[in-house]
């Protein structure tokens, strides 16, 4: 068993990376079910639908150019843009997938916080056609 300890995740988005102000990575990637129980079935049976992916990014708030506000709020009205993620910086490896694809950006709170606290926001993202997993 390849257990890992998750603390270098890896975040590209439109060209930019922000791995260095990431605290936090979720990438939600399930399958709608749709009931398909006609009358004779003596139980429930279903089929696969749609996949429902999300994928947010808790990040270390940084006003500086080139940076998380200024490349977040670039993408407010860039429209799909090209990201990968993996869960480790490290070559990409059976051992250390990575995900690439478009997203469409869903929005983020750029002043979030409270006093003595650290800035931190949550990006939201979804996809605008498939997401590729590869291993090599």
């Amino acid at each position: 068993m390849a257990v890992q300890n998750f603390y270098n995740a890896y975040f590209l988005v439109n060209s930019i990376n922000l791995s260095d102000h990431v605290k936090s990575i979720k990438f939600d990637s399930k399958v709608d079910t749709l009931e398909v129980t006609a009358m004779s079935n003596p139980e429930h049976r279903f089929i696969q639908g749609l996949k429902d992916i999300t994928f947010e990014v808790t990040m270390y708030q940084d006003y500086a150019s080139g940076s998380v506000d200024a490349t977040l709020n670039t993408l407010l009205t860039a429209g799909a843009v090209a990201f990968e993620t993996r869960p480790d910086a490290g070559a990409v490896a059976v051992t250390n997938p990575k995900w690439t694809g478009n997203l469409i950006f869903e929005g983020y709170e750029p002043i979030s916080g409270s006093v003595g606290t650290v800035q931190e926001i949550s990006a939201k993202f979804r996809p605008a056609g498939a997401i590729t997993r590869a291993t090599a």
